[in-house]
């Protein structure tokens, strides 16, 4: 399957640095130079992890010395606001997707010519370019894949889900699952902001327009794509009233064996690892293309260092060397972006789950969360409100996303 950025907000271009693969090496100074590095990737518990990165590049690069600031991520975001309005951020720093948006908006970040643009997975990279240029490495990514009970399946006579699963092929699968009573639910998938723009993806349809001043999900498309969260409620999940939508309800029901499907990341592999049951994961299913829900980290060197090359070597190194991806997988430090496959065998070896393989297929096709300059968290609750005031019965689906539509659109300015 060819890999694709599948457009759930308006990026604009892909990133020349990428396509064209042509990018110069970028040197390394000729007398000692000191970057500094403000992050948040490795605070509780992987300071140890990110030392040993810095060594090896230190190593290699004698005359680079990295100064590095680690902050707690709820402190973080703070502090770089601060460092931007006063113009003194770090020569290299730590961003997420959403404040991507911001530092990119703001001119803070420069263009980056990376030595190797192919190392990494292309649909991760694209999300941190604009207009054609790369403003950002990624640094790390996980991904949401759907989990399924494979004892389960077998007791309804289903075959496992697939990567060329549909929609159409989850709800027969679900329904067969609950049907077969003890209090057994089909499938699980949070009524949410954060599902509906994935599952808008997967629809071929758009949270936002291209410039991302209005919304663009109130189409026919769009109403499809939300009826698909809502109804599986009282039908193949749970409702708001047994408990859906409350703190790690899905995760503890597929615990328990009750659950045949369930849509998470792959951060819940640990609390999963040792069910008493037969289980594994596939990448989500889509209506009219596949559209993973992903979330990543990056890294971005500032527009005013004095030391934009040396910056650079170090951004990269800290997102796609063999060092690099070594600590990641040794200490399960989130996954590397990179692209060569070869590299991940040690991750793709472990059990629990047994196709590891579908956690990188979910890259083929990805949803990027909507970002506006205004009102982000706003958008989000509005979004989070009338869904589940369809999901309760007080509004239809339509009724629903029409005045989603009109509030959010007051609050972004659309």
């Amino acid at each position: 399957m060819k890999r694709s950025l599948i457009a759930a907000v308006g990026l604009a271009g892909v990133s020349a640095l990428v396509l064209g693969g042509c990018a110069a090496e970028p040197a390394e100074p000729e007398g000692p130079v000191t970057i500094t590095y403000s992050n948040f990737i490795s605070n509780d518990g992987n300071e140890d992890n990110l030392a040993a990165i810095i060594d090896a590049f230190e190593a290699e690069n004698p005359n680079i010395t990295v100064e590095v600031t680690t902050l707690p991520y709820g402190d973080y975001f703070t502090a770089l606001q601060t460092d931007l309005a006063a113009g003194s951020i770090a020569d290299v720093v730590d961003t997420d997707f959403g404040f991507f948006q911001t530092l990119a908006d703001s001119g803070a970040l420069a263009p980056l010519e990376v030595a190797n643009p192919e190392a990494y997975r292309e649909s991760l990279i694209e999300a941190y370019s604009r207009d054609g240029v790369s403003y950002g490495l990624p640094s790390s990514f996980s991904a949401v894949v759907l989990y399924y009970n494979a004892d389960l399946f077998d007791q309804a006579g289903l075959d496992y889900p697939t990567a060329d699963w549909t929609w159409a092929d989850e709800q027969a699968a679900a329904e067969a699952i609950t049907a077969l009573g003890g209090d057994i639910w089909g499938s699980h998938q949070p009524v949410s902001f954060f599902e509906y723009y994935k599952v808008l993806a997967q629809n071929g349809e758009s949270f936002l327009n291209d410039d991302r001043t209005a919304v663009a999900f109130n189409t026919p498309g769009g109403i499809e794509a939300a009826e698909w969260l809502v109804n599986k409620s009282g039908t193949v999940m749970p409702t708001i009233e047994q408990g859906q939508g409350t703190p790690d309800f899905d995760t503890n029901l597929f615990v328990d064996g009750k659950l045949g499907m369930l849509h998470t990341g792959i951060w819940v592999f640990g609390a999963v690892a040792d069910v008493p049951f037969n289980w594994d994961i596939a990448v989500e299913p889509g209506k009219t293309q596949q559209a993973s829900g992903v979330f990543s980290n990056a890294v971005g060197v500032s527009a005013t260092s004095e030391n934009i090359e040396a910056a650079t070597l170090f951004a990269e190194f800290l997102t796609s060397s063999q060092t690099m991806v070594d600590v990641r997988l040794e200490s399960g430090w989130e996954l590397p972006p990179i692209s060569d496959e070869s590299q991940l065998a040690l991750y793709l070896t472990k059990d629990n789950p047994a196709n590891r393989q579908a956690v990188f297929d979910s890259l083929d096709g990805i949803a990027i969360q909507p970002i506006v300059s205004t009102g982000q968290q706003e958008m989000q609750d509005i979004m989070n409100e009338e869904l589940i005031e369809a999901q309760a019965g007080r509004k239809t689906v339509a009724e629903a996303l029409a005045s989603a539509e009109e509030r959010i659109n007051a609050v972004i300015g659309g």
